[in-house]
């Protein structure tokens, strides 16, 4: 086998960089899809998981910068934002500018912490709802329930303890 008939080094380091990075790339896709479906499930939507994971990462953007970052259409997004906003899962101010003109809104997102625990007290009220709900239907029954209602924790994490993890 003569000498040129062999792969330079340099090729054969650069095809397995590049399988490398495009493995990773797919790796960080799936995870992103994940989040989204599971956020779609808290946020009742996946085009208000899209936006609020595109908060998470670039925070303080407009609804055009959304729009972009997500390939939503503008009038969803500014749709979505405005029902989020109300629900206190983003929060918004007006863009700070030199020049004349209409500044627009900055967008940024809850931490996922106080996310979840709003979420935790809705579910709390729906399984206190449920568990009690013999005591509401039987209205034979004068006795009242003497049974705990039901509570969930959730224990917050700092930032360092994340980075820690991580």
């Amino acid at each position: 086998m003569a000498s040129d008939d062999t792969p330079d080094d340099g090729e054969e380091t650069g095809d397995v960089r590049e399988r490398i990075e495009q493995e990773a790339d797919r790796a960080v896709s799936q995870f992103d899809e994940g989040i989204v479906d599971l956020l779609a499930w808290i946020l009742d939507t996946d085009t208000r998981a899209r936006i609020y994971v595109s908060l998470r990462k670039n925070p303080e953007s407009t609804s055009d910068e959304i729009s972009a970052a997500t390939g939503l259409y503008p009038s969803t997004v500014r749709e979505a934002l405005a029902e989020l906003h109300d629900e206190g899962t983003v929060t918004r101010k007006k863009r700070e500018s030199d020049g004349a003109g209409n500044n627009p809104y900055e967008y940024s997102a809850i931490p996922p912490s106080e996310l979840v625990n709003n979420i935790v007290g809705e579910v709390q009220t729906e399984l206190n709802t449920v568990f009690h709900l013999d005591d509401h239907l039987d209205e034979s029954n004068d006795s009242v329930s003497d049974s705990e209602p039901v509570t969930i924790s959730v224990e917050e994490v700092d930032d360092e303890d994340e980075e820690d993890d991580e």
